[in-house]
């Protein structure tokens, strides 16, 4: 992993810094005149987290709006890499625990990866966990299955990059599995529980695959 530089973390947090300001001007302009008796400071403390929440998808949105992070590989010490650690900070200090922490139900969390970027058709829930969502496109009535991991980047000692993972519709990808970066998943295709789906793999309409590294074993 490269190694972030200060001046990257000054931006980040100038920008958190503003997330807070904001999240407690809002705060307490809309609800400080609401009586809500001795349940005030609990209920003010939950509307401070998730004013705050609501502003870093804003800033992050607005942030790849002005700065989008392209697939391919990072060079060392180039602007996309200057853009890559920012927006790494705000995955590792935001939204990563929110991510990770499995207390969200998966129909808000199918929210949460729209806001963070991933395309997720109709009908279409993960209740593992999708890295990098903005390079990830799933079609509709596909279900992401529990403790799976969706993983589009790829860190080799310094080689740094990201690469899309596209799944179609009605696909299954099983609990505890892995979908490396540039894989292909096509429309039926079912994925075993625990299977490990490399890099740069394309796996067929309706093709079931399974194994460590998944191979494919049968047809669905």
């Amino acid at each position: 992993m490269r190694k972030i530089k200060l001046i990257e973390i000054l931006i980040f947090l100038i920008i958190l810094f503003t997330v807070i300001i904001l999240s407690y001007i809002s705060v307490n302009t809309i609800f400080s005149n609401i009586p809500l008796q001795e349940t005030k400071g609990v209920l003010l403390v939950l509307l401070y987290v998730l004013t705050a929440y609501a502003y870093s998808f804003l800033f992050f949105r607005l942030f790849l709006k002005l700065f989008p992070l392209d697939e391919g590989e990072i060079d060392v010490t180039s602007k996309k890499e200057f853009i890559y650690h920012i927006y790494l900070l705000f995955y590792l200090i935001i939204f990563y625990p929110l991510i990770r922490s499995g207390f969200i139900p998966v129909p808000i969390m199918r929210i949460i990866y729209i806001f963070l970027g991933a395309h997720m058709g109709e009908n279409t829930y993960s209740s593992g966990i999708i890295l990098d969502p903005s390079f990830v496109s799933v079609g509709a009535n596909t279900l992401i299955g529990q403790y799976s991991l969706l993983v589009p980047h790829v860190i080799e000692g310094n080689k740094l990059a990201h690469y899309p993972i596209t799944i179609g519709n009605n696909v299954t990808i099983g609990a505890h599995s892995v979908v490396m970066s540039n894989v292909t998943i096509e429309d039926g295709a079912i994925i075993a529980m625990g299977a490990v789906i490399t890099k740069n793999t394309r796996v067929g309409k309706n093709e079931m695959w399974g194994g460590v590294p998944a191979k494919k074993i049968n047809r669905s």
